[in-house]
Formats: structure tokens, sequence, C-alpha cells
């Protein structure tokens, strides 16, 4: 069974052939085991598979009048590079809707391709229309105005106990979010990458009438 492993695996050609499930499965072999909020944050825009690089924020709930109102959030994406996905670390909370379509657009500007958020978004139909991905927690109609704020950007933070470090590869479909931490990073795409092939000759042979534990004697895949 053949295996073919290019040398350079770029993000378009992981966006083209691997998926957060072959990811997480990989970084599993390599001892990398809660990869993956277990939280759901769904695809609100567009289904897509979203590869990138975390570029982190940290959100705060308030309850006061901020007298620097969007002051690091503006910072964080008017900084964003190319391949960038915007990580919103809030904790889950649905305090105000943290994201929308100007902070897409302005993301999208500076090279940003996507967004996942722990918390709530808005401006669906519009960010919809412009076919930029978001995962989030849920919908909120609420501007983040006086009630959430950036505390912190371009540091490590965490949805749900999992860690993503600015520059971490981030992979999000319908599936789910997987980060893959950057010191395990070839190996684990390496694997991914040598797996979906894998899986392919696997599919192929249970097509051809092989039956489901034969397929797993020889390939030791499933």
């Amino acid at each position: 069974m053949s295996n073919p492993i290019p040398d350079d695996i770029t993000l378009d050609m992981m966006r083209q052939s691997l998926y957060s499930a072959v990811v997480s499965d990989a970084l599993d072999g390599l001892g990398f085991r809660r990869q993956s909020p277990r939280v759901r944050l769904a695809p609100l825009t567009i289904e897509t598979t979203l590869v990138g690089r975390a570029k982190t924020t940290l959100w705060a709930d308030m309850f006061h009048e901020d007298p620097r109102p969007y002051e690091l959030e503006l910072k964080a994406v008017d900084s964003c590079q190319p391949d960038d996905v915007l990580i919103a670390a809030a904790g889950g909370s649905v305090h105000s809707a943290l994201w929308g379509e100007l902070l897409s657009t302005a993301s999208r500007n500076s090279g940003c391709i996507g967004a996942v958020v722990d918390g709530a978004v808005r401006d669906l139909a519009k960010m919809r229309q412009m076919q930029f991905p978001v995962f989030a927690r849920g919908i909120c109609v609420y501007d983040s105005l006086h009630r959430q704020r950036v505390i912190d950007l371009d540091i490590p933070v965490e949805i749900d106990g999992v860690r993503f470090s600015p520059g971490d590869l981030v992979i999000a479909d319908l599936d789910g979010v997987v980060v893959v931490p950057q010191e395990v990073e070839q190996e684990a795409v390496a694997r991914a990458w040598a797996k979906v092939f894998a899986e392919n000759a696997v599919r192929d042979s249970i097509r051809a009438g092989m039956k489901a534990t034969a397929a797993f004697e020889k390939y030791r895949i499933l």
C-alpha cells in the first residue's frame, strides 16, 4: 500500500486532503490525546475545512463602561497575518456577541482566513454572504461594547482545557476543531497524510466486497 508523503506539505495541500478527525487520530498516536475541545464549536457561516495558524485573543466579561472600547480586539484584527485563524477564548460566555461582520471584514483585510470563537457571534447573514468561516458556541444579538473585551492577545489560551498557542496549526470542520502543537506538527501532519491514503485503500477494498473484519486485519485501520 503506497503512502506518498511529500517533503513539504503546505497549508493549501492540507486544506485539500486533511480533515479534523484524521489529524486527531495522528495526534493520538503521538500521545497528544486532548487536542480538540469537546464543546460544540459549530460552523455557523460556511461548511468548509479551515486550516491555518492560531492568532490568539483572550476575552473577559465586563459589567461597567469600557474606558477604551474595542482597543485590543481592533489591535488583534489589524495585526493578523495571512493564513491566521483568529482564536477568541472567552470561556464559552454568551454575555454578548464578540464577533461579527465588521471584525470579519477587518481581519480578512489583514489576511485572516477564519475565526474560532469560544462564545457568541452575530451578523450571520452578512458573514455567510462573505463566505467567512466562523466556528462558535452560539449566537447573540448584543454588542460586546461594555459587555466583553479582549484583555490579552498573542499568548497561550485555552478552550475547554485545550491549549492554543500563537502559531499552532488549527484544523476545523464539521466534526470539530483540532489544534496541533508546533513541536509535533511535522510528524502529526505526515502521519495524517499517510492515513488519508491508507483509509482510501481500505474504503476501496470494502467497496470491492472485502468484509470489514478482513479489511481491518489487513490494514489495521478503521
